[in-house]
């Protein structure tokens, strides 16, 4: 497989020279790490955490999410199509997160020693926000020894239960910070995600909380039922807007990651097509995203590449140069809102939460929302349904939202509720409905769905301490079904 690209986007994009404290001549990475200022680190570990999730994670999350399949005029991502992905395969992504995750705890050290919580919080947040998505994929992460440098070359690697448990402290830990104290500067033009609003901050370190707590429903329903219920109890403030990188522009090396992987530094836009599972979801509920989502064309069957038909009949996905990463939309933020409140505030507060979800998720392109969850809509919220019913809806509006960048979460939340359901039939059968998860036409794994990545052979071949590879097929610790 052809190795692909993270953005190298330069973090002078972004901050004005003319700040005293930003060097655009210094790299971050050939300094001491006492010698870099919080205002130079702080955008490098942002552009790297983008960069990684933006580009590796984000296609092999897009195949697994079914919002996409791989073109039957190419093979650039056949492995990750049929599931045969392995330890020598992106082992760039791997790379890419713990060296973002180098630049942020860097800051997260040195915004301790200086007492500047402002900055801490904002390293401790992304922290998570990295660590979430490596531990999800991969079950077992270097954490408690990570990012040690030449001190320790070989970290362990912690159980998933506990990396869940100490990203929950850490980010506890930091929200306890008195804020108004915070010593030194104040994070602003170099903070991208939110320019310096910590009221933002700390309503994004909130909903990091209620999704871990939530992803342990099917494991540890009682540590989620405690940790979600003391978040409602407290008056929590979660995400109103997005935390997202939005400072893209369409030149190379500063776009967004998943159009400068595939369509600038592939120098193709034939290789991603329309899968039929979300392509028949939208297109059975007459959403109007369709077009936003996807080219001219039809929908090709999951992993059907070697499919004979003509190029033209399978509609190619749209990419933007501008597209920001999303670390969480506001919709997400929404639907893990619903979620909490059907399962453990009585429903109070579900619906009003799922409906604004939807109507977000459709204003991005600029359609009117309320139409779909109005009595009646495509979307409205099953209110005298089962608990079952009201979480499908909540989880499968979820998956629609993650197209193109985020689709991992989708495959996550696939994972861990079900939802959207699995087919028990090809999509070549009549009986095959709108929205279901099918096993890939070409898959290797005996019709077992991937549940995660393996170990990059760079980890495996120079870590002692890695653990014995498992199959992809092998569920993470919180996958009960």
């Amino acid at each position: 497989m052809k190795k692909i690209f993270a953005t190298l986007a330069v973090t002078s994009l972004f901050l004005s020279c003319s700040d005293k404290d930003f060097d655009i001549n210094r790299d971050p990475d050939s300094l001491t790490p006492d010698g870099i200022a919080l205002k130079s680190e702080l955008p490098a570990g942002i552009v790297g955490l983008a960069g990684a999730q933006g580009s590796y994670y984000a296609l092999i999350g897009g195949f697994w999410s079914q919002h996409f399949t791989q073109g039957n005029s190419s093979n650039q991502y056949k492995e990750i199509d049929d599931y045969s992905i392995g330890t020598n395969d992106y082992t760039g992504g791997w790379a890419a997160m713990y060296d973002a995750l180098n630049d942020i705890r860097n800051v997260k050290r040195i915004a301790n020693e200086q007492e500047n919580w402002n900055y801490y919080l904002i390293a401790s947040v992304l922290e998570a926000q990295a660590n979430q998505i490596l531990v999800d994929f991969y079950d077992q992460i270097p954490y408690t020894e990570a990012n040690q440098g030449a001190a320790n070359l070989q970290p362990k690697f912690d159980s998933a239960e506990m990396v869940y448990d100490a990203m929950v402290a850490s980010l506890k830990e930091a929200l306890s910070k008195d804020l108004s104290a915070s010593a030194g500067t104040a994070p602003a033009a170099d903070d991208l995600v939110f320019g310096g609003q910590m009221s933002n901050w700390t309503a994004y370190a909130n909903s990091l909380l209620l999704k871990l707590y939530l992803r342990q429903t099917e494991v540890r329903p009682d540590v989620a039922s405690a940790g979600v219920a003391e978040l409602l109890a407290s008056g929590a403030e979660f995400l109103d807007v997005d935390a997202a990188v939005t400072q893209f522009v369409d030149a190379p090396d500063r776009s967004n990651p998943l159009y400068e992987s595939d369509r600038r530094q592939l120098n193709t836009g034939i290789n991603i097509r329309a899968s039929r599972t979300l392509f028949s979801y939208l297109d059975d509920n007459g959403d109007p995203r369709m077009s936003d989502y996807y080219e001219a064309g039809g929908p090709l069957n999951q992993g059907d590449f070697n499919n004979t038909g003509a190029q033209s009949a399978f509609a190619v996905i749209k990419l933007s140069a501008t597209t920001p990463v999303y670390f969480m939309s506001r919709e997400e933020s929404l639907f893990l809102q619903a979620e909490a409140f059907e399962r453990y505030a009585g429903g109070a507060g579900a619906k009003a939460a799922y409906d604004e979800g939807v109507v977000e998720m459709m204003d991005k392109y600029d359609y009117n929302g309320s139409v779909f969850v109005a009595p009646g809509g495509a979307y409205e919220y099953p209110s005298a349904g089962s608990f079952a019913e009201k979480l499908e809806a909540i989880i499968t509006q979820k998956w629609t939202s993650f197209f193109p960048g985020n689709g991992f979460e989708g495959f996550f939340e696939q994972n861990r509720t079900g939802y959207p359901r699995i087919s028990p039939v090809p999509q070549t059968d009549e009986d095959y409905v709108p929205g279901e998860f099918a096993y890939s036409v070409n898959g290797t794994t005996g019709g077992q769905f991937p549940k995660r990545l393996v170990f990059p052979s760079t980890v495996t071949s120079t870590n002692q301490n890695a653990p014995a590879l498992l199959p992809v097929t092998t569920p993470v610790w919180w996958d009960a079904n």
